[in-house]
């Protein structure tokens, strides 16, 4: 037997005319997700709204838009309504709706989207679209997936620590370990320590704040103070963890292991020493 047809939004959320609105799927932008932006500032999101290419791709009063769920495959997180109050040369005004407010961050759609076209005709794809699932509380970062899960942005690091996630917070302070910074840009790599208080947690609100945490060859990555260049480049990953009982020593000669298997001293990583 099959399992239960899906639900689709016009199942739960009747819109009376769908030739009114243009869809958005907005998604990585070679910059940054708009789900990071979304999570850090709904304010600054709002400009993926605003943003008028070469064609008048808003030709439409209303915007449906989402923000590609990048955690999930064909998943995408309803972000709004948007009227669109001007169109000027070089940008649109748009207002966010009061309509589907209580759905905002909070209901997930599913639709396997993938074309390259971003602004399209909302009745071509409103009867496609599925409710994945609808989150309790608008989202706000995803759930701790465990220590061998962890693969970050730069971005979504900045929203853990500025949201300080009790999921988040609590694993990685419970620990000390070795981490990895990819520069995806470049190619180099960066392996790190943590064990003072605080354990990983800590150490990466260091990086969230500063960029660089106070690491010779990061500081000279980071010579933007609004922290563009990390923002692009940065990803962090978890090599290893151990107990906060562990003695420093350990974590210290486990660095230097992973220095070495990783090439990362030298010509090849960020590693001064």
């Amino acid at each position: 037997m099959g399992g239960e047809p899906p639900i689709l939004l016009s199942d739960i959320w009747r819109l009376a005319t769908p030739s009114d609105f243009k869809i958005h799927f907005s998604r990585w932008n070679r910059q940054h997700e708009p789900l990071d932006v979304w999570v850090n500032s709904p304010a600054d999101y709002q400009t993926w709204q605003e943003y008028r290419p070469a064609r008048d791709e808003f030709n439409r009063p209303r915007v449906f838009s989402l923000a590609r769920f990048y955690h999930e495959p064909d998943i995408w997180l309803f972000t709004g309504i948007f009227d669109v109050l001007d169109r000027k040369p070089d940008q649109y005004v748009v207002s966010r709706s009061a309509e589907g407010a209580a759905f905002i961050g909070r209901l997930k759609i599913r639709h396997p989207y993938r074309d390259r076209s971003v602004r399209l005709n909302f009745e071509n794809h409103y009867p496609l679209l599925q409710v994945s699932e609808l989150l309790a509380e608008p989202y706000n970062g995803r759930a701790f997936p465990g220590f061998d899960g962890i693969d970050l942005s730069f971005a979504e690091l900045e929203n853990l620590a500025r949201t300080g996630r009790a999921d988040w917070m609590a694993a990685l302070t419970s620990i000390k370990g070795i981490y990895l910074i990819s520069d995806i840009l470049t190619g180099k790599r960066y392996v790190g320590s943590a064990y003072g208080q605080g354990g990983i947690w800590s150490r990466w609100c260091e990086y969230a704040a500063t960029g660089h945490g106070n690491n010779a060859e990061l500081r000279q990555l980071v010579t933007n103070p609004d922290l563009d260049y990390v923002r692009k480049a940065f990803r962090f990953a978890l090599l290893e963890h151990r107990p906060v009982a562990t003695p420093d020593q350990i974590i210290l000669d486990r660095e230097g292991f992973w220095k070495t298997i990783l090439l990362t001293r030298g010509a090849f990583g960020n590693n001064r020493n």
